[in-house]
């Protein structure tokens, strides 16, 4: 009961805090960088990627360009973008596992480095609540009971997925004992012939040599 609990009030902090990853990366000229996130299926994702003007007081270079490339773990594509410095991108996710965001850069002589911000949001924090509210002219308490509403539905098809593991955890172990102890009985049961084997073989040697 107790582990329980605490699983619960360490999944309602998990999902609670901020589930993004934002980040500022370097990525040099001829090269690719990959970036994975673990999304559950029928979950909304979001992205924004920007190559960092090095001079903020010139335009960007032209040689500052990026090809993206956002995949799910079976290889389908959801997003592809060529030799763009800024883009983004939405989706739900149809397959569960991890997702790769991968950011290639073309060649040039000589090797140039450019910076990258990628925000990656999933979940309910993929949702832009001033938007909701601007949009819908929601008031606070609403906008409020909308975001307690998302997190309680989260906690609620997390906890229905742990639910789901644990069956399929103790179904493995049920499945495991049940394949050991098959084994260890034909472990005994090839013991005990080869103890047979070998007693019959010096019974029969010593038999004809006239020894017993």
């Amino acid at each position: 009961m107790i582990l329980r609990s605490v699983i619960i009030v360490v999944l309602v902090v998990g999902i609670l805090s901020p589930a993004s990853q934002s980040l500022r990366f370097e990525l040099q000229s001829g090269y690719t960088k990959c970036i994975s996130e673990d999304i559950k299926s029928n979950s909304m994702t979001v992205g924004k990627y920007q190559v960092v003007n090095p001079n903020p007081d010139h335009p960007l270079p032209d040689s500052h360009k990026l090809t993206v490339r956002v995949s799910s773990p079976n290889g389908n594509t959801y997003h592809r973008a060529e030799k763009v410095e800024t883009g983004q991108f939405a989706f739900t996710a149809a397959e569960e596992g991890g997702y790769t965001a991968c950011f290639w850069a073309d060649d040039h002589s000589p090797r140039i480095t450019m910076t990258v911000d990628f925000d990656w949001r999933t979940g309910v924090h993929a949702k832009d609540w001033s938007n909701i509210a601007k949009e819908g002219q929601v008031v606070v308490m609403e906008l409020e009971l909308k975001k307690l509403y998302d997190v309680v539905t989260s906690i609620h098809d997390e906890m229905f997925y742990l639910r789901g593991r644990e069956e399929e955890m103790q179904e493995l172990n049920k499945a495991t004992t049940s394949k050991m102890f098959w084994l260890s009985f034909l472990s005994l049961f090839l013991c005990l012939s080869v103890a047979g084997l070998q007693f019959w073989h010096l019974k029969t040697f010593f038999e004809k040599k006239k020894i017993i």
